[in-house]
């Protein structure tokens, strides 16, 4: 498969040109993950139109997009990768509503899209930080009468971030996710996901985090009002304006998936050439998604 890279919108409006090309390349990727029938199990099959495969026993047909998150895209498949393309390139917020008037559709029918696209986004947790890493936890939401720092009742959204750091003291991988409670029993979570066993991690010292020592590697030293921890409160700041100028809320539900969509980027940084490659393969491997999933309570 001739894999496409780059930034250039040009250049990708030229590859990308009609509804069958993007069709022929999600086709094109998911050969070269093999094929197995979901009706039968067998492992062979025909291209037919529209790039679609048939099973060579049973007959059943499978689409281009069929169980991936392109599954039943009403809007056409170009301007879903055009979309996805702008999400994995671009450096600014994408709000719904820009992206409906952009691209023709209603903001509700971008912002369901745009939430599937941020969960393919999450990590796969196949390559968890190691080195120097730095740990902390944050809140989302504006000032409470009487509630600071980390107040258990608080009903502020409450996450937990880690930034692997290189070795000049920049950050090489972030990865955040939301939390119930600043307990060891919620931290350990980005510990369990993100963070291996060898890491040499470096916290604040918070209580929650001395149960987790037993079986990490745990340095607990005092924040200094964040002067021990400015990359990692760096980003931290950099990801809640984020949310904050954009989305104004976003919630409690898919936190994470914005979590998902600010980390994917920076984890690339190095790698922009094959980001949008990154997010269809992404796309075609994430199982399908019904709206109701989507959908807040």
């Amino acid at each position: 498969m001739n894999v496409f890279k780059g930034q250039n919108l040009l250049e990708f409006s030229d590859r990308f040109r009609t509804d069958e090309e993007c069709k022929k390349y999600l086709a094109s990727i998911k050969s070269d993950m093999g094929y197995k029938c979901l009706r039968c199990n067998h492992t062979a099959c025909q291209v037919r139109a529209d790039f679609a495969r048939q099973c060579n026993i049973c007959g059943h047909i499978e689409s281009a997009t069929a169980n991936t998150l392109f599954h039943k895209v009403k809007f056409g498949v170009r301007k879903a990768f055009f979309i996805c393309f702008e999400m994995a390139t671009s450096t600014k917020s994408l709000s719904a509503s820009y992206m409906g008037v952009r691209y023709g559709v209603t903001e509700k029918t971008a912002r369901l899209f745009m939430l599937k696209v941020r969960e393919a986004m999450a990590s796969s947790g196949n390559s968890p930080m190691d080195g120097d890493v730095h740990v902390d936890e944050f809140v989302l939401g504006g000032r409470e009468e009487g509630k600071t720092g980390r107040s258990y009742d608080s009903k502020k959204k409450k996450a937990v971030t880690a930034v692997q750091l290189t070795k000049d003291g920049k950050v090489k991988r972030m990865y955040a996710m939301k939390i119930n409670d600043f307990s060891a029993q919620s931290l350990q979570y980005i510990f369990v996901n993100h963070i291996s066993r060898e890491a040499v991690v470096t916290t604040d010292k918070w209580r929650g985090y001395r149960p987790i020592a037993k079986a990490y590697n745990i340095k607990q030293i005092e924040s200094n009002k964040g002067l021990n921890f400015k990359a990692l409160h760096t980003m931290i700041h950099q990801v809640k304006s984020w949310i904050r100028t954009t989305y104004s809320w976003v919630s409690p539900d898919n936190l994470n998936r914005y979590f998902n969509e600010f980390c994917f980027r920076i984890n690339r940084s190095q790698s922009k050439a094959t980001i949008f490659n990154n997010l269809i393969v992404k796309m075609v491997k994430g199982d399908k998604i019904y709206q109701t999933e989507l959908m807040s309570n």
